[in-house]
């Protein structure tokens, strides 16, 4: 099982589908042709898109089996952002066409390098500097770390212990990892990064005179600060929060329609009749948002049945036992195969 986006999860045996409710011409955009979850609307629709929406493709990590067998459709700066290492085949191929900036960024790069090290030369240290998986490689090149990235880099934590007078407070600020480093320097805190760090919440509470409320408002563990101080709340930030949903059904009035349709936890809101009248008021920039919102998918399951399919025999074959039924009635007076208690 591949993760994808956060909490919302991607499994590749499993068929996906868009809400009902939702047309799929609306959200044929760059951050849903990039979801895994719409393969097969992209194996099927594909050929009948244009090229500026095509593009996108490349930046799908479940589609790299299609990228290889049309490689005129790629397009290389996304292809070179795509995390799945079985893309590091066809950027070999093509290493003239790689975008190096955005393989720096790439958790696959170090893979890339591992088995292309001539390539190193192409790098770009300021960007590889706050990749998470590139530690080794920036510890083989200390004079090439850009400190000011390295700092919100969560895997680099020892190398900032070390070099404390190169860190940057700003962006350490925001480092979930660095906390204890935070705690021992807390003049030198940036409050506006360190009010949407979600292990920061202790520092906040202690400080709430120095809190950044708007950007605390789209902190996903700083509900109960949230709760306690509603007069302080950025509405606009709150409504992509998604451990907030129950002040936004609460304060519907308050809340940013347009960022609401990023929020994957107010799928059951975006469908109601009222928040589509607000919809259309907006038109294209709600649906560009709910293009980015994984909740717009749901697992199509006819494919859970045909997965299940192979053991389904043997499974009624274990549960209705003529044992298991004996054991059921004899010691819970229950019958499974009618499903209820005897009298």
């Amino acid at each position: 099982m591949s993760k994808y986006n956060g909490d919302d999860y991607f499994h590749p045996n499993l068929d996906y589908k868009l809400l009902d409710w939702i047309p799929l011409d609306k959200v044929l955009k760059k951050v849903f042709l990039s979801n895994p979850k719409c393969i097969k609307i992209i194996e099927k629709k594909y050929q009948y898109l244009n090229k500026n929406v095509r593009k996108y493709i490349s930046l799908n990590e479940a589609a790299v089996h299609l990228l290889e067998k049309r490689e005129k459709i790629i397009n290389w700066k996304f292809l070179s952002q795509n995390p799945n290492p079985k893309a590091i085949n066809i950027l070999r191929r093509n290493h003239e066409k790689i975008d190096w900036d955005e393989l720096s960024s790439n958790p696959i790069v170090i893979q890339f390098l591992d088995e292309n090290p001539s390539f190193i030369s192409k790098i770009r240290w300021d960007i590889l500097s706050e990749n998470p998986k590139a530690i080794q490689l920036l510890q083989q090149h200390p004079d090439k770390i850009y400190w000011k990235r390295l700092s919100a880099n969560p895997q680099a934590i020892h190398l900032l212990e070390r070099n404390q007078d190169k860190i940057d407070w700003e962006w350490l600020s925001e480092n979930p990892k660095a906390i204890h480093l935070l705690e021992q320097n807390q003049d030198k805190i940036d409050w506006e990064s360190l009010s949407g760090n979600p292990k920061a919440i202790h520092l906040l509470e202690q400080n709430l005179d120095k809190i950044d409320w708007k950007v605390l408002s789209s902190n996903p563990k700083a509900i109960h600060l949230l709760e306690r101080n509603q007069d302080k709340i950025d509405w606009h930030s709150l409504s992509e929060n998604p451990k907030a949903i129950h002040l936004i059904e609460e304060n519907l009035d308050k809340i940013n329609t347009f960022k609401l349709h990023k929020n994957p936890n107010a799928i059951h809101l975006l469908g109601r009749p009222n928040i589509r009248h607000l919809r259309n008021s907006y038109y294209n920039y709600c649906w560009d948002n709910l293009s980015e919102n994984p909740s717009i998918f749901e697992i199509e399951y006819k494919s859970v049945a045909k997965i299940i399919a192979p053991f389904k025999e043997e499974l009624m074959q274990k549960c209705f036992h003529p044992t298991r039924l004996i054991r059921y009635l004899d010691n819970y007076n229950y019958d499974i195969g009618e499903d209820e208690y005897q009298d």
